[in-house]
């Protein structure tokens, strides 16, 4: 289902995590549960995946992982404010030490100001301050959804170390 390149990433983080006693979730709005489907792809993964949310609408992002509505109205459900108040959420709502989340324009859809490709990906670390990383990805649709999970992944193995 996922291209083995994919595949090792994810057993990568997942023995990053197992090493460090660490439990994780995900926040996937453009994804739509693609980096969990991911991680949950590698025999193991239960050691680590705690839990996902796809949180696909506003109202989702809000309810189950408290994302101030006002986010919403004054920055747009795609910005770097919402990834990380997606990935805070996460921490506060799930007992895990890592949150990843992502928000973006798959495409089509697109507006001027936030273009196909345009994804914001964060990334919350117990201890540590949120960092939320702008992407321009090419490509279709699902392109797109398959860099997202590339680029969340390797943002966080880049975080543990």
């Amino acid at each position: 289902m996922f291209p083995d390149e994919l595949l090792d990433q994810a057993a990568r983080l997942i023995r990053a995590c197992e090493a460090r006693d660490m439990m994780l979730a995900t926040v996937e709005s453009c994804t739509g549960g693609l980096i969990a489907g991911c991680l949950t792809s590698v025999a193991g993964s239960s050691s680590v995946m705690e839990r996902g949310f796809v949180t696909y609408t506003n109202e989702a992002k809000q309810q189950m992982v408290g994302a101030p509505a006002g986010l919403f109205e004054s920055v747009g459900a795609v910005s770097e404010e919402v990834a990380r108040a997606m990935a805070d959420g996460a921490m506060k709502v799930a007992p895990v030490h890592l949150a990843l989340s992502v928000t973006g324009v798959a495409g089509p859809g697109a507006s001027e100001s936030k273009p196909a490709g345009l994804v914001y990906i964060g990334c919350a670390l117990a201890g540590a301050q949120t960092e939320v990383r702008e992407h321009h990805f090419e490509g279709d649709r699902q392109a797109v959804r398959l860099a997202s999970v590339a680029a969340a992944l390797d943002m966080a193995l880049q975080r543990l170390g």
